[in-house]
C-alpha cells in the first residue's frame, strides 16, 4: 500500500493488486489511520464494480463514527450506484473538497 500524507488526510493508493486484496490489506493496516481522515484512490483498478465500492461500507461506517473524513475515488463507477453512506468521487481533487468541507461541518458542530 502506499501512503501520501496531504495535511489533514492520508490519501491510500496501490499498484498492482486486485480490489479485495487492497481491502483486505485496508483492513490490516486499518488501526494506524482509524484516526486520520482517508481518500481511498481506486483510479488504478480498471474493472470496477458497484459491488467492489459497496465492499468498503463496513469500514466507510466505522471510520465516520470516528468522526473522520472518508472518500473513495473512481471514475468507474457513477456514486448514484452506491449506497449514500459511501462517499464516492471521480477525482482526486473532488475527494480532497469533500474532506475539507466535512472538516468544517465538524467544526461548526453540523
Amino acid at each position: 500500500m502506499i501512503f501520501t500524507k496531504e495535511g489533514s488526510l492520508i490519501i491510500v493508493s496501490q499498484e498492482e493488486i486486485s480490489i479485495e486484496r487492497f481491502l483486505e490489506n485496508l483492513d490490516k493496516e486499518y488501526t494506524k489511520l482509524k484516526n486520520d481522515n482517508l481518500v481511498l484512490d481506486l483510479l488504478r483498478f480498471s474493472e470496477l464494480t458497484p459491488y467492489n465500492v459497496i465492499s468498503f461500507l463496513e469500514i466507510a461506517r466505522k471510520h465516520k463514527e470516528n468522526k473522520q473524513s472518508f472518500v473513495l475515488v473512481s471514475d468507474k463507477v457513477s456514486y448514484d450506484e452506491v449506497p449514500e453512506e459511501i462517499n464516492l468521487v471521480p477525482t482526486l481533487q473532488e475527494a480532497r473538497d469533500i474532506v475539507e468541507m466535512e472538516e468544517i461541518e465538524r467544526d461548526l458542530g453540523i
